[in-house]
């Protein structure tokens, strides 16, 4: 322990220098102050004006709601705006040439990485704390009743992990970008996310299901782990000297994803024994993780019908034979149009996970089975309620089902074994080479083993689960 407290003292010692200099400089302390007072004046002036306004037509929830989201805004704009802070931590130095002496001395790597990571978010953090403070004087002082003591906790640390996240990715881009021209535009992709799951947390809010929101907080949390892990894998203090310009090299990244395609194998039969085999060797940790999270949503979703019950009429499941029998005369055997509008829709869910892994070190990669699974595992619990045996739905679902969750399980895994590799030491190589890779590494399996699941699967679902259901039915 005294050994690792030790080990963090230079890291330290570089955070107090660059906590001091940001303290130091009035062109970073005047903006972000002013902006951070100001803004929660104008949230008070907006809650009081909505206060009213819900109270005037009777809507008193809707005003009592929008507090707490308030809150949460108030919260995040200051870290939004003093996210140029941790964006300049080491391409600001470099192009005031300022870094080199930082550069020069005995620390290691991790230790010079941390120390900056921590001078890049404590400013954000308190701006922010600063802010909610504020906010929440000025809704004292205008007879505004704060929130539950456990929803403001709630929003306090949700925008803690938030600005950790944050922070954490502006660094491993400053780390990585060649000019703060580029750090700026690329930060894009950690505002607008940011702010579109704001937006979700909202819904959230406003439907009262702030217990939904201690998941966010824990995804947050692994996310801001991951990025710390990119950033200290990944940063090499002399590729920061060396690196001048990026230029984008098209054949370059072509033929690194085609070697994580191909993986060197030259023939289809050598590439399906080898190079296929060896990828689903590769993803049996993270499918076995996938499984277990399609337990657990499993779980949840049938878990959610005691929240939202749903009777059904008797019509409605008296009225399944004609209904599927009208399917059936709509999807006629071996039509293939019907098998072409399911395997498409099957392969939007499948890109979708890798988007979002792609963007979320492979954390949000993980929501097509959640989603999927979930819903499954609620729609199951809705028929029970309504007398229909658990061995019919089942049988609705396996025959398409036993091709169609190992291919979404398949995908899955793959993604999050690319966010593995980004977050893990590539010695020689740099993040897009990793990312690029791991893209070819996921297609190879998407060719081999995943389209073919789904091509079966969509037409069981056409050709025989209609027909099993209608047997059963009738």
């Amino acid at each position: 322990m005294k050994s690792a407290l030790l080990a963090m003292k230079p890291a330290l010692i570089v955070a107090y220098r660059e906590i001091r200099d940001q303290l130091r400089d009035w062109r970073i302390i005047f903006p972000v102050l002013g902006l951070t007072i100001f803004f929660p004046f104008l949230m008070n002036f907006t809650a009081a004006q909505m206060m009213g306004f819900a109270q005037k037509y009777g809507a008193v929830i809707v005003g009592e709601r929008m507090i707490p989201f308030f809150l949460m805004i108030v919260g995040f704009f200051p870290i939004s705006v003093s996210l140029v802070i941790a964006l300049d931590s080491f391409v600001g130095e470099k192009e005031r040439r300022s870094i080199e002496p930082l550069l020069n001395t005995p620390l290691e790597d991790w230790q010079l990485y941390l120390g900056k990571l921590i001078s890049s978010t404590v400013p954000p953090l308190i701006s922010s704390y600063i802010g909610m403070g504020v906010y929440a004087i000025g809704l004292v002082m205008k007879g505004i009743a704060l929130p539950p003591a456990g929803i403001l906790w709630q929003i306090i640390i949700l925008t803690t992990v938030q600005a950790f996240m944050m922070v954490a990715g502006a660094v491993v881009v400053s780390s990585h970008a060649t000019s703060v021209r580029a750090a700026n535009l690329l930060a894009s992709f950690i505002v607008i996310p940011s702010a579109l799951l704001i937006q979700g947390e909202s819904v959230l809010m406003f439907w009262g299901t702030n217990a939904s929101l201690w998941w966010v907080v824990f995804g947050l949390l692994v996310l801001s782990i991951l990025l710390i892990r990119v950033g200290l894998s990944h940063f090499q203090r002399e590729e920061l000297l060396g690196k001048e310009i990026d230029v984008l090299n098209i054949r370059w990244g072509w033929r690194v994803f085609v070697d994580g395609f191909t993986a060197g194998k030259k023939t289809v039969f050598s590439w399906y024994k080898l190079a296929v085999t060896d990828s689903l060797k590769k993803i049996r940790m993270p499918f076995l993780l996938t499984l277990g999270l399609l337990c657990v949503s499993l779980w949840i979703g049938h878990s959610q019908i005691e929240s939202f019950p749903i009777k059904l009429p008797s019509s409605t499941v008296a009225g399944i034979p004609a209904q599927v029998e009208r399917l059936l005369e709509v999807w006629p055997m071996y039509t293939l149009q019907p098998v072409m509008g399911i395997f498409m829709q099957n392969i939007r869910v499948v890109f979708v996970g890798l988007i979002l892994g792609l963007f979320s070190m492979g954390v949000l990669g993980m929501l097509p089975v959640i989603v999927t699974m979930g819903v499954t595992g609620y729609l199951g619990a809705v028929l029970a309620m309504n007398g229909i045996p658990l061995t019919y739905y089942l049988l609705f679902l396996l025959p398409h089902g036993i091709f169609e969750i190992p291919a979404l399980l398949l995908s899955t895994a793959a993604v999050l074994r690319i966010g593995a590799l980004i977050a893990s030491p590539a010695s020689g190589k740099t993040i897009g080479e990793v990312v690029l890779y791991g893209i070819g590494e996921w297609c190879r399996l998407l060719i081999g083993v995943i389209l073919p699941l789904l091509i079966v699967a969509a037409m069981v679902e056409v050709w025989i689960t209609p027909q099993i259901i209608y047997f059963l039915t009738r």
